[in-house]
């Protein structure tokens, strides 16, 4: 149900790109397409990884099924990931700001740069859990909006 309240806002959110635009732009009958906001810059791009259990969420994307890496317009990115069969999922993204592929840290541990997951997934003392992310996809063309957050303040 709450996967259905999300895709809803989301296509709510998107208003301008009717469903059937959506699925041709996907290029897939089977995609989840992730509109990811928040941004605070066009600055390098957006990594999104999709996992199917929560082996590695959301730190580890060499675990996830797929991985995309999207440019950045107007601070925000899509991430689409096609060929995607029904089933459990939680996406994690982060915006790899100064683009060298991999999500830079403090050296307490704590993100430099921004980071999302799916249903707005948050952590408490550490990333967030892969079922507080998790969402059920039982095929076609799913969208969901993806806030991105910041946890530490820019220098």
């Amino acid at each position: 149900m709450r996967t259905a309240i999300v895709i809803g806002a989301a296509a709510l959110i998107v208003g301008a790109y009717p469903l059937k635009a959506l699925a041709q732009q996907a290029g897939s009958s089977n995609a989840i397409k992730a509109i990811v906001t928040g941004l605070h810059s066009n600055s390098g791009e957006v990594d999104c990884a999709l996992f199917n259990s929560a082996h590695g969420f959301p730190d580890h994307p060499e675990n996830a099924i797929k991985t995309v890496q999207s440019k950045i317009a107007d601070e925000q990115a899509v991430c689409i990931f096609e060929g995607v069969e029904p089933g459990d999922y939680a996406i994690s993204e982060f915006h790899d700001e100064n683009g060298n592929g991999k999500l830079d840290r403090n050296f307490l541990g704590i993100p430099k740069e921004g980071v999302g997951a799916s249903n707005g997934a948050t952590g408490h003392m550490g990333p967030p859990k892969y079922e507080a992310a998790r969402f059920q996809y039982s095929g076609g063309v799913a969208v969901m909006t993806i806030q991105t957050h910041y946890l530490l303040a820019p220098l």
